[in-house]
């Protein structure tokens, strides 16, 4: 699992950057609020007290060194114990306050966030023009962000096709968005691309090359790691792909040797906004599924995404009892 963690450590401190800067970007040019009259209680006086909360809110919220932190306006809340305080974090000419609960005792500090259940992002995922496995019109959709060269991705495809899609069949749609860490893995974005040139054409085509990349990702890679072989080998297999589904070879060839990468950094755009840490990273009607996990785990998922849409899930697997045997 060497590989995995290195993927999970590089992106989650970007995430932790890009959290900060988000929180700052969203609200540029606010000023922070101060103390109101009219019952407001003062602000944060002990020393020592405004020390542990900076500490906390750094330590919690990884605020880099160069934003300075103030407190704001304390008053009482609709929470009863709690006092609601304002913090802002600033750096040079940008400003955000945020609203943070503290405890009329000063020992505990909370912060509440409200979501919109109109518009939670893993259920609103985009899969316009996605190739589609399974049947189009089944309520549940398993959507994996995939990368072709990662040996994960390839475990967790060999468990979905086609044992998960025979056991639910008609019940359930498979869709595929792409998620290659090029840090790591060299000619995914590669095989990405020849990957969007295939499915242009042609669904089933698409789901033949992925399936074929996952099964035969070292031999791509080859054993001397060229790294123009892999891209040659690729293309070939494209081709090849073309040639059976009856493609047409002057348009795919002309998308293979354009290597037009936007489409793919869009959907590797999307991943990184809902907080995709590495491959493979399953949603599944929003919830999600994090890594190769046995196939039994993501069933329990499906089964509750299934019950949820008013579809009944197919029966449990039963492990058969071993034939008896002779005892001493």
């Amino acid at each position: 699992m060497k590989e995995r963690r290195f993927a999970l450590r590089l992106n989650s401190a970007r995430f932790a950057w890009l959290f900060m800067f988000f929180v700052l970007a969203a609200t540029v040019g606010c000023k922070a609020q101060s103390a109101s009259a009219g019952g407001a209680k003062s602000s944060i006086q002990d020393p020592a007290l405004a020390r542990r909360i900076e500490v906390l809110v750094r330590g919690q919220f990884n605020v880099p060194a160069e934003y300075s932190i103030a407190f704001g306006t304390r008053k009482p809340s609709n929470i009863p114990g709690y006092d609601s305080l304002q913090v802002t974090l600033s750096h040079g000419p940008r400003t955000s306050t945020s609203e943070f609960l503290i405890s009329t005792d000063n020992r505990s500090l909370a912060r509440l966030e409200t979501f919109d259940l109109a518009k939670i992002p893993a259920q609103n995922i985009p899969v316009d023009r996605r190739p589609i496995r399974g049947n189009p019109a089944a309520k549940v959709t398993v959507i994996s962000f995939d990368d072709l060269e990662c040996p994960y991705c390839a475990r967790m495809h060999q468990q979905l096709f086609p044992e998960t899609l025979d056991r639910y069949k008609d019940k359930v749609r498979f869709v595929y968005k792409d998620d290659p860490l090029t840090e790591i893995h060299p000619w995914a974005m590669h095989a990405a691309v020849d990957a969007n040139c295939i499915s242009d054409q042609n669904g089933s085509a698409y789901w033949g090359y992925v399936d074929y990349l996952h099964a035969h990702g070292q031999d791509v890679t080859g054993e001397d790691r060229n790294l123009q072989k892999s891209f040659a080998s690729l293309d070939k297999i494209a081709r090849e792909q073309g040639k059976i589904f009856s493609l047409d070879a002057t348009k795919l060839d002309a998308c293979l040797q354009k290597q037009d990468e936007s489409a793919v950094k869009t959907s590797m755009q999307e991943a990184e906004a809902l907080g995709v840490e590495g491959t493979p990273y399953l949603f599944i009607d929003g919830e999600h599924v994090d890594g190769a996990q046995p196939i039994e785990q993501v069933w329990t998922v499906i089964d509750r995404a299934l019950r949820a849409a008013g579809v009944e899930p197919p029966p449990p697997v039963t492990t058969p009892a071993p034939a008896p045997t002779l005892g001493r």
